[in-house]
């Protein structure tokens, strides 16, 4: 007999930090009382802590999965519409067919326009943890169910170098170099002497043979954005990423076509249909899933999409407690077209107690986990410090 979804449940997971998320926060970028300060570099919300949405779904075999999608603002928006309106369409279904179920969940607000932000997210979390059920089901890890793995090591670029200074930010980027990476990315917001500057004191440091991207926040007009990414080209910029806002389609056409730094894109996309509204018209060389954003249904059809328009894959990574990581090294191992994955060591290193598995990042690349399903689960440490509503 086929087994079921039996139950859905919802927790949010707090972990404090010293440091917020790209460094000490600058005059004018007090926390509020909730914890959430504003960066004056691009204008986004942040919390002073690591947070992220946690679903557990068991089946009536008993058979256990977990999903995990975005918490930093507003966590109650995700789960109050996965406790009153997803979760329900959940249960009594087969788990072993996640693909159907997530389009199912998909349809149910589509002629209403909810079609991305906090609604897919919260599908996000239901779909990873479907795909875990699934392969704990079959006995495979997600790779597998998803056509098999095409890679043991995913290479991995450190990400983000939250210091102070010009110096301390390459002093920090040297320290991973000596642990056996070649590749970074730095924050334009937090790089407050320039791209150009920041470039050179990064290639000063680390050498002409180690690739180097900039993450420019969506914080740019066309013109700006062209301007700043001509202050790289003389330091062999790997790629820029998010050079003007989401919404700009045109800006973003008019970007990709009057540069020859590759342009990179799609961490807050949720479906597929994202890039239908922008590859026939942008010249986007590489495209930056967000797992935690997207589920694995929507990631796989993201990542053979870039892949009939012959563009890479280097997958986004943010704050969360492992989970949707997790999830997302289990695509990407599967994805032929991946290039690299992001590597979030200030959050990596420090929440790895919160999760039982093998999954780990060192001397240049990822190792997807082990096991069947996503090869993870909480650890008794993350399981005390769940919450429910």
């Amino acid at each position: 007999m086929t087994d079921r979804v039996a139950s859905v449940e919802v927790f949010t997971l707090t972990i404090p930090r010293e440091t917020p998320y790209l460094g000490a926060s600058r005059p004018g970028e007090e926390p509020n009382a909730r914890g959430y300060l504003v960066r004056k570099g691009n204008k986004t919300v942040y919390p002073t802590f690591d947070r992220s949405v946690l679903v557990r779904i068991r089946t009536k075999d008993g058979v256990t999965g977990w999903g995990e999608t975005y918490g930093l603002v507003a966590p109650g928006a995700v789960i109050a519409i996965i406790e009153d309106l997803l979760a329900d369409f959940t249960i009594g279904r087969d788990p072993a067919a996640p693909t159907a179920i997530h389009d199912d969940l998909y349809d149910l607000m589509r002629v209403r326009g909810y079609t991305g932000g906090f609604y897919v997210d919260a599908l996000a979390a239901i779909d990873i943890a479907l795909w875990d059920i699934a392969g704990k089901i079959a006995g495979k890890s997600i790779a597998e169910m998803l056509g098999g793995q095409a890679r043991a090591r995913i290479p991995a670029y450190v990400s983000g170098l939250p210091e102070k200074t010009r110096e301390a930010r390459a002093e920090l980027a040297q320290h991973w170099r000596e642990r056996g990476f070649s590749s970074f990315k730095f924050a334009l917001p937090v790089a407050d002497d320039g791209p150009g500057a920041e470039f050179a004191t990064l290639r000063d440091r680390l050498g002409p043979d180690v690739r180097i991207a900039c993450d420019m926040h969506w914080a740019h007009t066309p013109e700006e954005a062209i301007a700043l990414i001509e202050e790289m080209v003389p330091h062999a910029p790997w790629f820029a990423e998010a050079p003007v806002r989401t919404e700009n389609i045109a800006g973003l056409a008019q970007v990709c076509a009057a540069v020859n730094v590759p342009v990179a894109v799609g961490e807050e996309w949720r479906t597929v249909y994202d890039m239908h509204h922008r590859v026939p018209q942008c010249a986007i060389s590489i495209v930056q899933p967000e797992m935690g954003h997207k589920g694995i249904t929507e990631f796989m059809r993201i990542g053979a999409y870039a892949g009939e328009h012959g563009m890479e894959v280097i997958p986004h990574a943010t704050i969360g407690a492992g989970i949707f990581l997790a999830a997302s090294l289990q695509a990407s191992a599967a994805l032929k077209n991946v290039a690299a994955h992001e590597f979030q060591h200030s959050i990596f290193e420090p929440n790895r107690r919160l999760l039982a598995g093998d999954m780990d990042c060192r001397e240049g690349a990822y190792t997807a986990p082990g096991g069947p399903g996503l090869g993870v689960e909480p650890s008794q440490e993350a399981l005390r410090l769940l919450k429910r509503n």
